[in-house]
């Protein structure tokens, strides 16, 4: 779906702007500045789906969003357990945002699971509705309640709505030809449509969803739609929900435009299929599946009409592999993996750096080490970017510093590689990758150029005269070696991992001509043209936070919290990590402090200790999830306080 809106407001977070009532008796209408809503159940109870169509009707309207999905990392786990709730988070405002909110306003709890799993992260007098019909003594007993929470009183601080999900979405599709059980799945539709009700959420598009969705059984259609209109009236007529909600659209939150709600992987799939489509080549995407990266694969699967080939590899190596091929045949190459398919593709990378060819290598990046939390996020595979190849194999790394960003950064990896001649880490996340927000449509003027030349003949000049074709003579400026399509007549030349020789690429063990080679290799990344870093500091800071990838959001909303309350704090944020850019030392000597949070051990602040000798302070998390923004700014403040 796609909205138009006109150009930043930002208002007191939660602030109540006003209630009113539609006409006497009616129910009341209160307007909200900003909302954010968890939806949690059993990983089979919908709760993704019913989450993300909620986001697409907050799109539609017009309202600033950011979401967190989080689901374990089995496909079915174990019912009525705490390692079995999935959930999702969207926060949504008429106002610019910038995260999926630290502590829900509202909490739709399917089951005893889903409410224990996730009451410790509500505020006091948040509303919570549970499905009544799931606090069976056995559930309770299965997730270590002793007692029923909705009538022991542990819940007396909340705004508890306890509704019968189960039964009501029966008894609204008795008409239909189901069994109970199959009536029982439409409960996330008819929750979906309660909540739809308390927002004042769009309906059209849900219901054409539905019929979509479910256009080869139109009696499950059916059914699923009257699941959701029975939550939208349940919500119209009980008199346990007396008030409902408005939140405005964010028509002052963003630069004029179409825009329309994206995903991190959906805008770095576009992003590829842009670059592909700017430089006038094929697209080409080896890859083997893997958490959370599969779903680029899925999507340019999508796209053969616009030249794209997708490849489902039997292995990751085998994967990268055929992508180099691809390379050296003239296509903008891809592989997308995480971090343990980085592992596997290490040897094929160092042997890109070796050939010189352009290959984007896509790292969508989950908590380690080896299997880890693949549903999880986490930024631990820098130093693997940077350095997890054997010898001098220097890659240029690019971050994309949210959902929407995953284009554009897609599109500078691309410059990169096709200009310089070399393979190029993008580093998003699992947050990044399955979060959303709302993204402006480019109009194809804004989009860069990416025409490459390929070789077309002699290029060098022997003593005798003779023209030749020498596959490792640069250009002076990138240092980039010409790239020969095989199949040109007059450009047969070597390739393989072994050192080649400077211009010629004949196979050399000479001692100098390596050393000269990979001093070479070295100076064509470090002279990679990267914008500089631009510095946010207003009042005259004497500290900074310095961030990367998807921690934008968290450090942005900490940083804005600081300067509300009168605290002075400066932040940058890179999305080139290799090479950095060029006025990154003399921005980071300008502060007494440096403060770096990251969700790993430390690894961009020990990048740039290492380089700048400065005292980065570390502020790590790794517990698969992102920072809070009242949590980080909260450690902000003791850092510029210190």
């Amino acid at each position: 779906m796609t909205s138009q809106v006109s150009s930043p407001a930002e208002q007191a977070d939660g602030a109540v702007v006003g209630e009113q009532r539609t006409a006497a008796g009616a129910k009341g209408v209160r307007r909200l500045d900003r909302v954010i809503i968890r939806f949690a159940g059993d990983s089979g109870d919908g709760m993704q789906l019913t989450g993300d169509r909620f986001t697409s009707e907050t799109a539609s309207f017009g309202n600033d969003l950011s979401t967190l999905p989080n689901f374990p990392a089995e496909i079915r786990a174990p019912a009525g357990t705490l390692p079995g709730v999935s959930s999702f988070q969207l926060h949504f405002a008429d106002h610019d945002i910038l995260t999926p909110g630290d502590a829900p306003n509202v909490l739709v709890a399917m089951n005893p699971a889903a409410l224990k799993a996730n009451i410790g992260d509500l505020p006091r007098g948040a509303e919570i509705i549970v499905n009544t019909d799931e606090f069976t003594k056995r559930a309770m007993q299965k997730v270590g309640y002793d007692s029923s929470p909705l009538e022991d009183g542990s819940l007396d601080g909340y705004s508890l709505h306890p509704v019968p999900l189960t039964t009501l979405t029966v008894e609204a599709l008795k008409e239909f030809d189901l069994t109970r059980k199959e009536a029982e799945r439409s409960k996330n539709m008819f929750a979906l449509g309660l909540l739809s009700w308390m927002y004042h959420r769009p309906t059209e598009g849900t219901e054409k969803f539905l019929r979509s969705k479910f256009a080869g059984k139109p009696d499950i259609a059916a059914a699923n739609i009257a699941a959701y209109r029975a939550g939208w009236n349940f919500g119209e007529t009980t008199e346990d929900f007396a008030v409902s909600y408005e939140v405005a659209p964010a028509a002052k939150a963003f630069p004029p435009g179409v825009y329309r709600n994206i995903s991190g992987n959906l805008a770095l799939s576009y992003g590829l299929i842009a670059a592909s489509r700017q430089a006038d080549l094929p697209l080409y995407l080896g890859s083997y599946p893997i958490t959370p990266a599969s779903d680029i694969l899925h999507e340019l699967s999508r796209h053969k009409n616009f030249g794209v080939r997708t490849f489902q590899a039997e292995d990751e190596i085998a994967g990268i592999g055929a992508a180099l091929g691809a390379a050296f045949g003239g296509s903008l190459a891809v592989t997308t993996t995480s971090g343990p398919g980085v592992a596997l593709k290490s040897e094929t990378i160092g042997l890109a750096v070796s050939l010189e060819l352009p290959l984007l290598v896509v790292d969508i990046q989950r908590g380690g080490p080896s299997t880890g939390l693949p549903t999880k996020t986490e930024q631990a595979d820098l130093l693997q970017a940077m350095y997890g190849r054997n010898g001098e194999a220097p890659v240029p790394v690019v971050a994309p510093r949210t959902p929407a960003d995953c284009f554009d950064a897609a599109l500078e990896a691309a410059r990169i590689a096709l200009t310089y001649r070399t393979p190029v880490f993008l580093l998003s996340d699992g947050y990044l990758a399955n979060g959303s927000e709302p993204w402006r449509i480019p109009d194809l003027q804004e989009l860069p150029d990416l025409t490459v030349q390929f070789a077309q003949g002699p290029n060098h000049a022997l003593d005798d005269g003779t023209e030749v074709f020498w596959p490792y003579k640069r250009d002076p400026q990138t240092l980039a070696r010409p790239w020969a399509v095989p199949g040109t007549p007059g450009l047969e030349h070597r390739i393989g991992g072994i050192e080649k020789q400077d211009g010629t690429g004949n196979i050399s063990y000479d001692p100098a001509n390596h050393d000269f080679m990979v001093r070479t290799r070295q100076a064509k990344i470090d002279g990679i043209d990267v914008p500089d870093v631009e510095v946010d500091d207003p009042d005259g800071a004497k500290a900074l936070v310095l961030g990367w990838g998807s921690t934008y959001g968290p450090i942005t909303a900490a940083v804005r919290r600081i300067r509300k309350e009168g605290g002075r704090i400066a932040q940058a944020h890179l999305r080139h990590l290799n090479p950095f850019p060029h006025n990154l030392g003399a921005v980071l000597e300008r502060y007494d402090k440096v403060v770096v949070p990251e969700m790993n051990l430390g690894q961009l602040a020990t990048l740039i200790r290492a380089k700048y000798l400065i005292d980065a302070r570390s502020y790590n998390q790794v517990n698969g999830m992102p920072f809070k923004a009242e949590q980080l700014a909260t450690a902000l403040k003791e850092a510029i306080d210190d």
